[in-house]
Formats: C-alpha cells, sequence, structure tokens
C-alpha cells in the first residue's frame, strides 16, 4: 500500500513510523527544509507556518509526551526547552531511519479522489516542487493528513482597532523579547500563548496590560513534593475516583488546590466557569509576575484609540506601543476537496477525531493530531497513526456512515455542555479516556484484571502509576517488548537528570510509604474481589 503523509512534524514522523511497522510503503511530503513542525524553531516567520517561541518548555512532562515504544533519554530535562523537543524528534527520525521517506520542499496544493474511488479507494495528489515550481501528480491508496491546527492566524474585529497608531503583532510572528524594551504592551487573549508572552515581555517592557474576557484558571507544571502534575495527576485510580464522584465535588476540589497556590480572585483572574470547562492555561510565573506589578490583567477591550485602548469596565491605558493578538488559530485543509472535509468556524466532522465519517465504506483517509488535548499530542497522534494503519489494512473495520455521525454529534453535545462556548472548544479531549477509546478500537487496550493475576506489580504500577503511553503497548497489534521495563523505571528517567549533586548520605525508606502501598493494595484487592466474583 502507497501511503501518503502530509507533514513531518510530531505527527508526520510517528505515521510514517507506523506505515514502516505495518509493512506499507510512506512517502512523506513536508513544506519546510526539516522535520519539527511548530516545534522547530527558526527566527524568520512564514505565514501558515507555526513557530514556537524562542523560551518556549514544553508544558507536558517527558514520560507523558513521548512516542511509546522510544522513552526519552533520561537525562534530559523533565520538561523541556523546544530545543530538546527537536532534538528528541532526531534522535527518533534516525532510530527508525525516518528521513529516507520524507520529501522536503513539497507543497501540496490539492488532494482528491481518483475516478474510481468507489472501487479503489485511491486518491490524486498535486505536489508541487517550492525549489523548482514544478507540480506532479502521483495516486496514493491511502492519506494520512498530518498538518495539525495552527495554521492561519484567527484575527477578531475590535472597534477602532485600524485607527490605532502602535504595532499590532499576532502571536503567530513573536518570537523573543527583544525590541519591546521600555514599550507599554497590551496582550489579547489568555490562553498559553497569551500567558507565555505576558509573562516574558513583563520582565523588559515598562509595563504589559493581559486582556481578557473570561480569566482563566492557571495550572503548574510541578505539583506536590516536586512531582510532575500529569504524572501526579494523569492515572486510572483517579479517573476511577473522578468517574465516581459528582462533577462538583471533583471541581471543588481541583480549584481549591489551584486557590491554595494563589488566590485566583485576589490576582484577577478567576473566571465565572469552573476549572473543567476551558483549556487550562499552564504557566509557572503567572503570579510572581502580577505580583511584581509588572504584569497586570485587564477585562475585554471595548474600543481602540489612536494611541491607547479602552477596556469594559470603562478604564484607560495611553501610550500604548504595541497590541499583540494571541487569539489563535482558525484550522484547515485548503487542499481537501470541501466534500471529503469541511471546516466551520473550528468545527470538523470526523470519527473519533480521525475519520471523515461519508467515505463510501473507503476509508482510506485520516487527520492525525486535529485535537487539543488535556496532555500530550504525541502519543496520541502515535495511536491514532496505529489505527489509521489497520483501518487502511482492513483489520479493523469502522462502523457504517450514520452510526460515525451519531458518535459525532455525541461528542459535540458532550463538549457543548461541558465547554465555555468559544471556537477554540471544537477539538478538546481528555488524555486518558480518548486513548483508551482509540486504544479499543485497535485492540490495544490493557487487560488490567488479567494482568493482575499474571504480573500483579505491573498491573498495579499501570492502575495506580501514571499512564504513560506504554501502557497501550504491552498488549495487542503493535505489542512492543520494552513496554514493561519502561514503565517500571519511568520514575528513575524522570528524575535522573536532577541528579546534577552527591547529597553525601541516603535517605531512609519512609514508613509513610508503605503505609500507603499497604491501604492501596487492600482497596485494590477488595474492588478486583467484587469485580470478579460479585457481578
Amino acid at each position: 500500500m502507497k501511503v501518503a503523509v502530509i507533514g513531518a512534524g510530531a505527527s508526520g514522523l510517528t505515521a510514517i513510523k507506523c506505515c514502516i511497522d505495518e509493512g506499507e510503503e510512506p512517502i512523506c511530503f513536508e513544506r519546510s527544509n526539516d522535520i519539527g513542525g511548530l516545534w522547530r524553531y527558526t527566527e524568520k516567520v512564514t505565514e501558515g507556518q507555526s513557530c514556537v517561541m524562542k523560551s518556549t518548555i514544553i508544558n507536558t512532562s517527558k514520560e507523558m509526551m513521548c512516542y511509546s515504544d522510544f522513552p526519552i533519554p533520561a537525562d534530559y530535562p523533565i520538561f523541556m526547552h523546544n530545543t530538546y523537543v527537536q532534538k528528541y524528534f532526531n534522535l527518533y527520525a534516525d532510530k527508525f531511519n525516518l528521513r529516507k521517506y520524507i520529501q522536503f520542499g513539497k507543497e501540496i496544493l490539492s488532494i482528491n479522489k481518483q475516478p474510481d474511488f468507489k472501487q479503489n479507494g485511491q486518491w490524486n495528489i498535486k505536489v508541487k516542487d517550492n525549489k523548482t515550481g514544478d507540480v506532479e501528480d502521483t495516486v496514493f491508496d491511502a492519506v494520512m493528513v498530518c498538518t495539525g491546527h495552527h495554521a492561519e492566524k484567527h484575527v477578531p474585529e475590535f472597534p477602532g482597532l485600524s485607527d490605532f497608531k502602535g504595532k499590532v503583532i499576532h502571536s503567530h510572528d513573536y518570537r523573543n523579547p527583544a525590541g519591546f524594551e521600555g514599550k507599554r504592551v497590551v496582550i489579547i487573549g489568555i490562553g498559553n500563548s497569551g500567558g507565555d508572552m505576558s509573562t516574558e515581555l513583563s520582565r523588559v517592557a515598562s509595563q504589559v496590560f493581559l486582556s481578557t474576557r473570561r480569566g482563566s484558571w492557571v495550572l503548574n507544571r510541578i505539583g506536590d513534593n516536586g512531582m510532575p502534575l500529569d504524572m501526579a495527576s494523569s492515572d486510572r485510580f483517579k479517573l476511577a475516583i473522578k468517574n465516581a464522584l459528582p462533577p462538583s465535588v471533583i471541581t471543588s476540589i481541583v480549584e481549591g488546590r489551584l486557590n491554595a497556590r494563589f488566590d485566583h480572585s485576589l490576582y484577577s483572574l478567576k473566571p465565572k466557569h469552573h476549572v473543567f470547562s476551558q483549556h487550562p492555561m499552564v504557566n509557572d510565573e503567572m503570579p510572581n509576575r502580577l505580583a511584581s506589578g509588572t504584569l497586570r490583567i485587564k477585562p475585554d477591550i471595548k474600543t481602540f484609540t489612536e494611541n491607547g485602548v479602552i477596556f469594559d469596565d470603562g478604564t484607560k491605558e495611553e501610550n500604548i506601543d504595541v497590541v499583540f493578538l494571541a487569539t489563535g488559530y482558525k484550522f484547515g485543509f485548503p487542499f481537501l476537496d470541501k466534500s471529503v472535509l469541511d471546516v466551520k468556524e473550528n468545527r470538523v466532522e470526523l470519527y473519533k477525531y480521525v475519520f471523515p465519517p461519508k467515505m463510501e465504506k473507503k476509508n482510506t483517509l485520516s487527520v492525525i493530531g486535529c485535537i487539543q488535548p488535556l496532555g500530550a499530542i504525541m502519543p496520541i497522534s502515535e495511536l491514532q497513526c496505529r489505527l489509521s494503519l489497520r483501518v487502511f489494512q482492513k483489520e479493523v473495520k469502522l462502523p457504517c456512515s450514520d452510526e460515525m455521525i451519531l458518535d459525532i454529534r455525541s461528542k459535540e453535545l458532550a463538549m457543548k455542555e461541558r465547554y465555555v462556548q468559544t471556537q477554540r472548544h471544537t477539538i478538546q479531549v481528555d488524555y486518558i479516556d480518548y486513548m483508551d477509546e482509540l486504544a479499543t478500537l485497535n485492540g490495544c487496550l490493557p487487560d488490567l484484571q488479567s494482568l493482575f493475576w499474571s504480573d500483579p506489580k505491573l498491573a498495579f504500577t499501570c492502575f495506580f502509576g501514571p499512564c504513560t503511553p506504554y501502557q497501550y503497548r504491552l498488549q495487542g497489534p503493535g505489542k512492543w517488548s520494552g513496554a514493561r521495563q519502561a514503565i517500571m523505571t519511568q520514575w528513575d528517567r524522570t528524575f535522573e537528570s536532577l541528579k546534577t549533586r552527591p547529597l553525601g548520605f541516603t535517605e531512609k525508606p519512609s514508613q509513610k510509604k508503605f503505609f500507603i502501598f499497604y491501604f492501596v493494595f487492600v482497596v485494590l484487592f477488595c474492588y478486583l474481589v467484587h469485580v470478579i466474583f460479585l457481578r
């Protein structure tokens, strides 16, 4: 099977590898001259090509973001600077010899069904060579679109913005704080980009104002006792508790923990909505910069003047030099025929956020990485790719079109009921729930009940420990012999990079940990007895 992979970023790389693993022939088209996608930092701004800030550090810990059969080196930091993320991609590409399948400097102009698509499910792809300008048509048996959802700038209309005499820059074009020293800056938007820009610029600008319609709950990367927050919170035991308790109870607990770090009301950040109703901001510096006064939170903008802004609460700020629009992106697939996939206001119909539902029983196209996870995107994209290949090979049969659309509508309704209604909240997924959903379809969901009898230590680690990507390599298609070892050593790799000074003593084992383990063992044993013998 000849498979086209569009893009060589975080999703495209693993798509190539999954094709190789399944014995297929991938050809990857990448319009830039290197791998990495938005994680490959460049000073040059290219329209339609997103890029991280020079200072960007990833929000997810290395064990939670790695590909499931390729752990990130132990000496890499827990939370990696973008240069380390790019290094990891290079290691991955070199290890599995992926570059030989990539054609750089190739831009996709169109992807259309072949005239006999109903019979063979093939696609015609028109590719432009950016160096020579030559255009070539090629036929493929399947297509994996791995272009992500950070492409075209979303620029809302603001009253008076056209009259403003200062600079107006979208966050897409921001790289570093050089040139903004001593400036008075307004940043519109309180997502992760807006948060990162505001804290960074507040160190060099004379004053930064962060404008937000709703406010935001702010998470930090490190939790209690220095544990990576995502590893400490993303486990099946906590998920079971969350599902068992009323949502209001869980919400109250989480918001209480966040306010214990700093009072969101006191810092003018607390939104009217609850913590699980919006994609959270991850920012370690925000309260410190607010407390220093160089950063101030302001409400939505009512109008611009020639040299300033008037906010919704009637307050004014004059002599503004620069306005940054951290207002997100409009994603789409302009090279795809709208009859195959049409995006309207960031809403797209995809079964399991991967497969177009109306494909005349020829499911030979998948969209990879078009999700906004509460967690890392890399392992999710990888599992989407693993599933896609098995669908292409007809090893996994998708439901009929009507059933797929019902599933799509169900997810749309659930998202509407949970999230604040914005263009941003259209492709949200929860990490464990969504990974399990994909793994169930693919046949690689870990069976912890059977694992409890064959390998109880591993079962306990999988249930009570972080749900790292290796769990989805323990069983089923794509099983990896190194998965168990990777799981049992995940905490060792996590903290290896911190061991930079000998302490000169050895800490004694804590009895507290023993009693906690004993309590957890009893609870889990009682639960398993209930499930196995009493149901």
